[in-house]
């Protein structure tokens, strides 16, 4: 085979005229330094130049033109070479604060890329490093296939956070290799800006409440979110129905403190035969009345966390709402109670949402198949990562049904969710719950600001589109926690995954 070499020679003795010696390439005068107007000429002895260097020292693959192209291409900008990449390592660091615990994932591989994930908050970081002995040695491109292998392995709720923020780190290293923005992989983008939706804490007045309400306003959200429940009416005489069997607080929190009832976060719904009276319901209108004054009924304002009672209050809170127009009325009963759900949707008009604790499309599937919700809203830690969510959303948008989004973890997850939504037709928000959490934004690199007037800028950076800021990132560490520890006792798969026979 003829050497590439051979192709390019030139006459013995051969000296370029119009190549100037590094010295005399200036023309030097006392106003200063003025370069030599470029010519044509010069242009192509430079090119030729460039050309005759590589090669020459290219002398030593003579007769090998594989090698030698390999040498003179070596400058070459490429991000990766996608077929060849493999994972060789999966290591998390536990950040706290953020607003709440957010195991940061971190992917390895055998080319330098680096893929960041985010397990969801509150959940354990083993749900991801049990993953690891499944992914070492694969190719992270091939994201569907990988996702299917370890799917199993995720459940309702924090037990899906492994599976969903390897899933993020995947797609954040396909992305990097094949030098594109993770939206583009998933078909293009229907926005250029992710609307945010904003919880606002109340305070211990109105007062107070309507000044962090326009310190929202100020920073440019125009969506809001409140909650208000019976944990407000507990302790107030005749406004609840049973709830001095129970230790009555915000639902979502477990104190570990048990009524004689038993432990009243850990109760499901339907079973505390907790009611609100006529006199509760009508300090919840007053709340919300109050809360709608100093929001306005411009600003759509959206409801969370009411208690745990049956779909009987859940009907009374829900028309007691209708005057506020509400933008919805969020997990009044668990998500998998498909027909109450459908009950109370029937039964009211302010619009009825749930699904922030489902993993995977086919629960979604079940609850819009039903009408039971009026919107869907997954959380993209725990539905499945992104792929799957933009699945479910499609699902929902080809049967009228818009998705907003739940989120509440460090700007790693979120930037997963904005891919998600530029890419999803029927997105209407996404929750921001860091927007009180001091250098929140600086946990990363590559987007400044993140949120700008109330809305997330799609990033045109490859993969997610940050990077983590180790510097800042560390400062959120948790307590007694490690920085991406070696996790080496993870590296031996020890069981037969296979779930049929």
């Amino acid at each position: 085979m003829q050497s590439i070499l051979d192709r390019f020679k030139l006459p013995p003795g051969f000296v370029d005229p119009n190549l100037a010696p590094p010295a005399t390439s200036f023309n030097l005068q006392a106003s200063g330094c003025k370069p030599e107007r470029r010519t044509a000429n010069n242009r192509r002895s430079f090119m030729q130049k460039s050309i005759l260097g590589g090669l020459s020292l290219g002398l030593t693959f003579d007769k090998q033109p594989e090698r030698e192209m390999e040498f003179i291409t070596q400058r070459v900008s490429r991000e990766s070479k996608p077929s060849d990449l493999r994972i060789t390592d999966l290591r998390v660091a536990i950040l706290a604060g953020v607003p709440f615990t957010s195991p940061i994932i971190r992917i390895d591989t055998n080319q330098g890329l680096v893929g960041w994930g985010e397990v969801r908050d509150g959940a354990s970081a083993n749900y991801a490093l049990m993953l690891k002995s499944r992914l070492l040695g694969k190719n992270p491109c091939n994201v569907e296939q990988l996702f299917k292998i370890i799917k199993p392995f995720g459940n309702h709720g924090r037990a899906a956070g492994g599976v969903c923020g390897v899933e993020m780190a995947l797609w954040d290293l396909a992305g990097k290799a094949y030098n594109v923005p993770v939206y583009q992989m998933l078909g293009g983008k229907y926005r250029d800006f992710v609307r945010l939706y904003a919880d606002t804490p109340e305070g211990k007045s109105y007062e107070e409440f309507a000044q962090n309400m326009a310190k929202r306003r100020d920073a440019g959200y125009s969506f809001m979110k409140m909650d208000f429940g019976i944990g407000m009416l507990a302790g107030t005489k005749d406004t609840l129905v049973n709830a001095k069997q129970w230790s009555v607080g915000q639902a979502y929190r477990d104190t570990g403190e048990a009524g004689k009832m038993g432990n009243y976060s850990q109760t499901r719904h339907p079973f505390t035969r907790i009611q609100v009276t006529k006199k509760g319901l009508d300090q919840l209108v007053e709340h919300v009345g109050k809360v709608r004054e100093i929001v306005g009924y411009e600003t759509p304002l959206a409801a969370d966390h009411f208690g745990h009672f049956d779909v009987n209050t859940s009907i009374q809170i829900g028309k007691a709402m209708e005057p506020f127009r509400l933008a919805w009325l969020e997990d009044m009963v668990p998500w998998f109670y498909h027909d109450q759900w459908k009950q109370i949707s029937d039964a009211i008009e302010t619009p009825t949402l749930t699904g922030e604790d489902i993993f995977a499309k086919e629960e979604f599937i079940k609850l819009i198949d039903k009408r039971a919700v009026d919107m869907i809203h997954p959380d993209l830690a725990s539905s499945g990562g992104i792929l799957e969510t933009k699945k479910i959303g499609d699902y929902a948008e080809e049967n009228g049904i818009p998705m907003a989004m739940h989120f509440a973890g460090s700007p790693i997850c979120m930037m997963a969710n904005v891919h998600c939504a530029a890419a999803t037709e029927n997105f209407v928000a996404l929750e921001h719950h860091g927007v009180d959490v001091d250098k929140w934004e600086d946990i990363v690199t590559g987007l400044k600001p993140i949120a700008d007037k109330g809305f997330v800028r799609v990033p045109d950076r490859p993969g997610l589109g940050v990077e983590l800021n180790e510097e800042v990132a560390k400062s959120f560490l948790k307590k007694g926690g490690t920085w991406f520890a070696p996790t080496d006792v993870w590296n031996t798969k020890d069981s037969w995954d296979r779930e049929w026979s």
